[in-house]
């Protein structure tokens, strides 16, 4: 599988952040690439940096909607598995969401974001309820796909889950910012994680000086074996590409031990999940 993140910078027109979205999706596309990736919330400037309003919130937009018409389409002219993050609203509610399109075109499932942060600069509780979807990981042309939307990647659980799912390819949107935790733990817990779970991970992040953050890119993608494959610059636009051989997956420590030596019964004896 040939991974393609789009790193790139959500200026204030979305319309011109959709135009560069389209323009690097079919770069990518006859680059070759089998899945194409964008960031959290890629084609709006991060909404949740400041309180929520009533005008953010109406940047919402449903699934099935204009974007995942737009990526859906090309998705199917180019057979390109595409995974893009937008503001979902579904009635009257909102979520951070993922649609998982195939190579056809078909949406093949929406994962939306479980964990909620509320911090300086990240609002989230106003904008987002908890993901309610349990299915995280689809079947598609490139592989088994599954999706960790940013704050659900710190959190252990979620993480197995998409293994125990059979996830082969983990798609990571994020919005990171600089300085946000000590330099280098992103990288270390994905490392881990893909280790643990045998499985790739695509971290995909924002980037670019926004009204509170500057997001610092530095997208990358983690093997099975918990090194890093590849990995974008800081501080730039960048479309980053990884192959990614899937018969790893299954060759993986975690595959051969790991999944295999779990104890579930004995973890709920001990109440690990409540």
């Amino acid at each position: 599988m040939k991974i393609a993140l789009i790193q790139q910078h959500a200026s204030p027109d979305q319309r011109d952040n959709l135009q560069r979205g389209r323009e690097a999706f079919r770069k990518a596309a006859r680059a070759g690439a089998d899945l194409i990736a964008f960031a959290e919330l890629g084609f709006l400037r991060f909404l949740p940096q400041h309180p929520v309003t009533s005008k953010a919130l109406s940047m919402a937009e449903p699934i099935p909607g204009p974007t995942t018409e737009m990526f859906s389409e090309m998705a199917r002219e180019s057979g390109v598995v595409c995974i893009i993050n937008l503001l979902e609203r579904d009635g009257e509610r909102t979520f951070d969401s993922s649609p998982v399109i195939d190579a056809d075109g078909r949406i093949l499932g929406v994962v939306r974001m479980v964990h909620i942060m509320e911090g300086p600069g990240f609002h989230e509780r106003g904008f987002y309820h908890p993901g309610d979807k349990s299915s995280l990981v689809f079947d598609s042309r490139a592989g088994r796909v599954g999706v960790a939307i940013c704050y659900d990647r710190h959190f252990p659980e979620y993480m197995r889950e998409l293994a125990l799912q059979g996830a082969e390819v983990v798609v990571v949107p994020q919005a990171g910012a600089v300085g946000e935790w000590p330099e280098g733990i992103f990288e270390a817990e994905l490392r881990i994680a893909a280790f643990q779970n045998g499985y790739f991970v695509a971290l995909v992040n924002r980037v670019g000086e926004e009204e509170v953050h500057r997001f610092s890119g530095e997208s990358f993608v983690v093997g099975p074996d918990g090194g890093v494959i590849a990995r974008a610059p800081k501080n730039e636009d960048c479309l980053l590409y990884s192959d990614c051989d899937l018969t790893q997956v299954v060759q993986s420590f975690a595959k051969r031990h790991f999944l295999q030596d779990r104890r579930p019964g004995f973890y709920r004896t001990l109440r690990l999940f409540e």
